[in-house]
């Protein structure tokens, strides 16, 4: 046994780098299972601080903060990908970190990304490396238009991104993504968007959810059904799309891979994110093992979890919007039985950011997306 597969067994200490609502998710799930939890932010009273048993306050480039937070905990994860890499190097001296400091070194950047995706032949959209302005007339011309330019880096929810549909509209694009280094990607006249959220183990078990099904609202996720089946042999391929990417960036943790259908029924992977995933949200209610115990199960070389989904279900996200015309209606939206309420304990509500979500169930998926979109409603 390995220093790698050493199981890292309960009544140990868990460290979180970000403090967001995964990382709240995460600790239920780690103290649940007996472990300690210590997360690391710049702020303090966060959504994972307020279920951690310590919170500390350090910026991710204070390394010395970052050592001193390593050396309390016996392994460190992470339950966002903007964490500097510098942070994972410094942690990973001292404690496993899981997934590896390259891994978000490779995601935390679209370029690397999908730079990583071709070179291992996964399939995307065309893209090209738009180094500055005078590179992105060039790109346009072999791409075409419309076309979509993104930030290189830091970019999600829609952010850091424009539609190029004329080539006159190159200057304003240029300007609206802040005048960065960036990716150019062909568009994709895509039919749905749907995910697999995986989990590799630290003895290379592999584990997966299926297929989930997202429907966007303003570039955010607004709904996710489990347990879809794409045409043909689309589940199945999109599976082992997300198996391979996970061995082939040495993930040891939860990835969650997006893909564009496209209107014949092809795969596209549009976007890695190396930690659990918005879209894995109804786990925690659904599934045998959720995505969050699943992370506690890899970070800890422990065997992971089975991933069966319960029984049919959906999950919607709550954005701050809700809270616009005052405190929404609890009562109202659990008058449905079948629904399950999270908040995350973000204490300001503003309008598109995540303070909770809905999972329902129901006879299936669709049945179970109208009683999560009806107890939203209802809130209002």
């Amino acid at each position: 046994m390995t220093r790698q597969t050493v199981p890292i067994l309960p009544g140990a200490t868990l460290g979180v780098l970000g403090s967001g609502q995964l990382g709240r998710m995460f600790a239920i799930a780690a103290r649940r299972m007996g472990y300690r939890v210590h997360t690391l932010s710049p702020d303090t009273g966060t959504p994972t601080g307020q279920v951690a048993d310590r919170e500390w306050v350090a910026d991710y480039d204070d390394l010395d903060a970052i050592a001193g937070f390593a050396r309390e905990v016996d392994a460190v994860t992470f339950e966002f990908e903007n964490v500097p890499v510098a942070a994972a190097e410094s942690a990973a001296r001292l404690r496993p970190v899981r997934p590896r400091g390259e891994v978000l070194h490779t995601t935390q950047n679209r370029l690397r990304e999908k730079t990583a995706l071709a070179h291992h032949g996964f399939p995307t959209a065309a893209f090209e490396h738009v180094r500055d302005r005078g590179a992105l007339d060039g790109a346009l011309a072999r791409i075409g238009t419309p076309a979509v330019l993104k930030t290189a880096g830091f970019g999600y929810d829609g952010k850091g991104q424009t539609v190029i549909r004329e080539p006159s509209e190159a200057d304003e694009a240029w300007q609206s993504i802040g005048a960065t280094e960036a990716v150019l990607e062909a568009f994709i006249d895509f039919e749905r968007e749907v995910s697999v959220v995986a989990a590799r183990g630290a003895d290379g078990a592999f584990a997966h959810y299926g297929v989930t099904e997202n429907r966007h609202r303003d570039h955010v996720l607004d709904v996710s059904i489990p347990g879809v089946q794409l045409p043909g042999n689309g589940s199945e391929e999109a599976v082992t799309i997300a198996r391979g990417i996970v061995e082939a960036l040495d993930v040891v943790g939860v990835l969650c891979v997006e893909f564009f259908v496209t209107r014949d029924g092809g795969l596209l992977v549009n976007e890695l994110a190396p930690r659990p995933h918005n879209s894995g949200h109804f786990s925690f209610d659904a599934s045998v093992v959720s995505q969050f115990e699943q992370q506690v199960r890899a970070v800890c070389a422990l065997p992971l979890g089975s991933t069966g989904l319960l029984r049919p279900a959906a999950m919607v996200n709550l954005l701050g919007d809700l809270w616009q015309d005052g405190e929404p209606d609890w009562s109202a939206a659990l008058d449905d039985p079948l629904v399950k309420l999270h908040l995350y304990g973000k204490a300001e509500a503003r309008a598109g950011r995540k303070m909770g979500h809905i999972t329902a169930f129901g006879d299936d998926g669709e049945d179970a997306a109208r009683r999560a979109l009806a107890a939203r409603e209802r809130l209002r």
